[in-house]
Parts: structure tokens; sequence; C-alpha cells
């Protein structure tokens, strides 16, 4: 059994941090209920895709959920999603905070009505600074913790990372924040709690972890940034045929490579002895150790490290992980038939419990889920009628059973 089986999820967030952080919990054996608007996350057009609401970014970051689409602008839209979350453990929501009133989603008024919800708030920024209350993506907050100006210390180009670090890394924050809220309620007498999580604060703990460095002291013994980590030759070095991730770290490791290497003066020089002394000539080592590496094919320096112990890999491309003997042996990719889509792969989670993962269940259609969620929450025949004539609620064919295959 998943550690989360038995907790109810109902998922107001859109895009990727929130949706992220529930398909978390999906993958950990909660049920998530992603509460639509009738137009569908917009992540359900984003990328190819066979079906049309089923392109590639939603089917990232939604698998084994279930979808129910109210239009929360009626009121008895906002009635329906109360009754959902009488049932519920867990709500969590990616709006901006002065909208939520206008819903019928005060946080304080939501939790006076279900005092067992955890109640997660996901914010661009903490509500008591001056940035509260914003907007934020992806992007905006890159550049605002760091993330660009990283990037232009070493390679001297201000660019974004080329992932969606803020969204995914918040995400997982608040996957952990919501699972710790769980894990306390028993000892506040049953009672939730009101979780914030905030992705400019989030991504600057998250980059200030090294690059904090000589500003953790009064008066700074250094600038921020870990200068090996920010040394521009930091990146996999190019052999006589390609290019390899080469790791040498302990003070062993990098002896016995320049000794292997036929370089014993470098094995004996007093700028390489120790990780202060390397930290210290970070550029020089970087750029002696990629002379060397470019006399030797790739395959050999694999061989040679792994003798070595020193830790080292080929570089993969995008495509080529399916295809990661590694990935294939620990059975990392699903695969699941769909009557519609036909065939679709998705990684599933990396972390086991007690030996096994957890299942990969299909994406929901939009609105899959309407009818059969709402008249378990205890709307009868006619109730769900009215709101599906007024438009306050979406219901969408009956969903289809999806044979798993783990590859």
């Amino acid at each position: 059994m998943q550690p989360l089986a038995g907790i109810r999820v109902i998922d107001l967030s859109t895009v990727v941090m929130g949706p992220y952080a529930s398909q978390w919990l999906a993958d950990l054996g909660a049920e998530v209920i992603k509460v639509e608007a009738p137009g569908g996350d917009s992540t359900r057009r984003t990328g190819p895709g066979a079906e049309a609401g089923m392109a590639a970014i939603f089917l990232g970051v939604n698998r084994s959920k279930k979808s129910v689409v109210l239009d929360l602008k009626q009121p008895a839209a906002q009635d329906a999603l109360d009754r959902l979350l009488a049932g519920a453990d867990v709500f969590l929501h990616s709006m901006r905070p002065q909208k939520l009133g206008g819903l019928g989603l005060d946080p304080a008024e939501v939790m006076a009505r279900h005092p067992r919800l955890v109640y997660v708030s996901l914010l661009g920024f903490a509500q008591d600074g001056p940035y509260g209350g914003r907007p934020a993506y992806d992007d905006i907050i890159q550049g605002l913790s760091g993330n660009a100006a990283l990037m232009a210390a070493q390679t001297g180009s201000t660019r974004y990372f080329p992932t969606i670090a803020a969204d995914k890394t918040s995400g997982l924050v608040a996957a952990l924040s919501i699972a710790a809220a769980l894990a306390g309620r028993p000892a506040r007498d049953g009672r939730g709690t009101l979780v914030e999580v905030p992705m400019f604060e989030t991504m600057a703990a998250f980059n200030l972890v090294e690059h904090f460095y000589g500003r953790h002291f009064e008066p700074p013994r250094a600038p921020a940034g870990y200068p090996r980590v920010l040394a521009p030759l930091r990146r996999p070095y190019q052999s006589a045929d390609g290019h390899v991730c080469m790791m040498p770290y302990t003070d062993a490791h990098w002896r016995d490579f320049f000794t292997a290497a036929g370089r014993p003066d470098l094995a004996a020089d007093a700028r390489f002895a120790d990780i202060g002394a390397r930290t210290r000539h970070i550029e020089t080592l970087y750029e002696l150790t990629g002379e060397i590496v470019r006399s030797r094919t790739t395959a050999a320096w694999l061989a040679l490290c792994e003798s070595l112990q020193i830790p080292v890999a080929k570089v993969n491309g995008l495509d080529e992980l399916p295809d990661d003997p590694h990935l294939q042996a620990t059975g990392f990719f699903s695969r699941l038939q769909d009557p519609a889509l036909g065939t679709l792969r998705f990684p599933g989670a990396p972390v086991r419990f007690d030996g096994e993962r957890g299942a990969v269940g299909m994406p929901p259609r939009l609105g899959e889920h309407t009818r059969a969620e709402l008249l378990a929450a205890g709307l009868d025949a006619a109730q769900l009628e009215a709101l599906v004539r007024s438009g306050a609620a979406v219901c969408a064919g009956a969903g289809n059973d999806n044979d798993k295959e783990t590859t």
C-alpha cells in the first residue's frame, strides 16, 4: 500500500507548479480530484497531442488524477466545490489571494467550515512582502531568485535554466509540505492547517544552499557564489570522440586520476592537494583536466574511471533516456494503453516503498469524472442536471479502463 492511500486531494491549481505537486501526491497513493474551469487547464493545449485537450505537457503533470469541471464564477458551482471539500483532506490552489474571496474560497472561511482540511496556497510571493499578490510564472521567478544571474556568471549570457526549474522545485516543496501537514494533523487533534508555498522564497532558498557561500558570515568572508559550480569550464569534458562526465572529488580520486593519466606531477601539485586548494584553483584544474581528457576516447575514460571508482558517465540526450539500460532494468518507464490515444509512455515515480513504485494511471479527460464525483459528494441527479444545464458543471463521457504494462 502506498503511504498516502486513503488521502483525498482537491486540486484547483493549473499549469505546472500545483499539478506537479498533486501528481506527486497521486504517485504516493492519494486520490487527486483536479477541478478545472470549463475551458480546462491551459496545458491541455500545450505541446503535441493525439486528441484535443490531451497535449503533452498536460500528460506530464496530471497522471493518475480525476477531472471535475466547475465554473466557479457561478454560486451553484461554488456550492458543489464545497461539497467536494467536505470529504477531502487537502485543498490546493494557485490563484492570487485577492481572487479567493469572490469565489467563496477565503482560507479562514473554508477552514472554519472544514476544520480537518489542509488548505494549501501556492503563491508567487509571501503575502506580507511588497511583492505579495503579484502574478508570477517560472521565468519571472528564475530571474528574480538568481537563476539567470547564475547562468550569466558561468556562461557570460543572461538566460534561464532550460527547464521549468522554479515551478518544479516549488511543486516538490509543496508536496513535501502537504505530506508534513498531514503527518502533523493527529497532533493537532485532527485539525488541518494553512500551508503557504511561495515560489520566490522557495527558489531563493534552493539557490542559496551552496551559493550563499561567504555571505553566511557577518561581515562576508567571500562574495555569494560557489566558485566550483560557477566555473565556466564546469561542463562535460570533451574526449577524443565525444564528451564524458567525470567527477573526481576526493583527494584520493584526484591523485589516482592524475597518476593513471600519466601526470604524476599534477598528482603531487600542492594546488590540487585538497578540496580547499582545488576550489581556489578551480579554473586551472578544469583547464588541465580538459587537456588530459581530450587525449583519449569516451570509452577509454569510462573504463579507467570505473576501475578507479571515480564517478563517471556518458552524456545522454533526452531522446536516449527511454533506452538507458539502467532505467530499462529498473522499470522506470511505464506504458498505458488507451482506446483513443493508443500507447502512451510515462516516466514513473522514482521513489519506492517496500520495493514497489506506485502504479501510473491515465491523465483524465476534461470533465471525465464530474458526474461520478458530484453524485458521490451528495448531489442528486436533479441537482446535477441543473448544474449542467446552467453551465456551472460540465460532464464528459465515461472514462476508459486502461491496462498498464511496465517496460
